[in-house]
């Protein structure tokens, strides 16, 4: 890992690692908590993340498809950086009004590069990749900010679509030590 991805990992972790007692989503209670929104809500830290983005997008990127919630700031970084429009995508068309699953502008035909803050699974990725793909999307590639993914739980890979990560659980716990 270079020197620059080596401080950007120690300083996230810093950031984002809270001790205390926390409940998880699963219910258990636990004593250590990774708030990415710290790092995604830190000016800094939002444009250092978007900037190692930068190069790992596809020279193919018509669209950047920032994913509900946490994608969102982060599209909106690498859209400035870039000049590549953005596209907010949510997790579940709204009920009114126009009822988009994406704001933004139309799809169709587009390469979309989406962009995520923290994949775990894959499985909010997938379903926004297969929604914009029914939309006529092309969507082959997501560049996400820290994959904490494990050998296998992935779930990208059984629809086509590559996981490019800035930094991973691993690069983050090695910032630790």
């Amino acid at each position: 890992m270079d020197a620059q991805l080596s401080e950007l990992a120690r300083d996230i972790d810093s950031v984002c690692r809270l001790s205390g007692e926390f409940t998880l989503r699963s219910g258990l209670i636990a004593s250590e908590y990774f708030d990415k929104y710290r790092f995604e809500t830190d000016p800094d830290l939002l444009r250092r993340v978007a900037e190692a983005m930068v190069p790992l997008l596809p020279s193919d990127t018509e669209m950047l498809g920032g994913l509900e919630l946490g994608g969102v700031p982060i599209a909106t970084m690498v859209s400035s950086l870039t000049g590549l429009p953005a596209l907010f995508v949510r997790k579940e068309p709204k009920v009114y009004g126009t009822r988009k699953l994406a704001e933004g502008h139309e799809v169709d035909g587009l390469d979309v590069t989406l962009i995520e803050d923290v994949i775990t699974t894959g499985g909010a990725v997938r379903n926004a990749a297969l929604a914009l793909r029914e939309l006529g999307a092309d969507v082959r590639t997501v560049v996400c900010a820290i994959d904490r993914s494990e050998p296998g739980q992935n779930l990208l890979d059984s629809i086509g679509v590559t996981t490019r990560s800035v930094l991973t659980k691993r690069m983050l716990d090695a910032s630790r030590a």
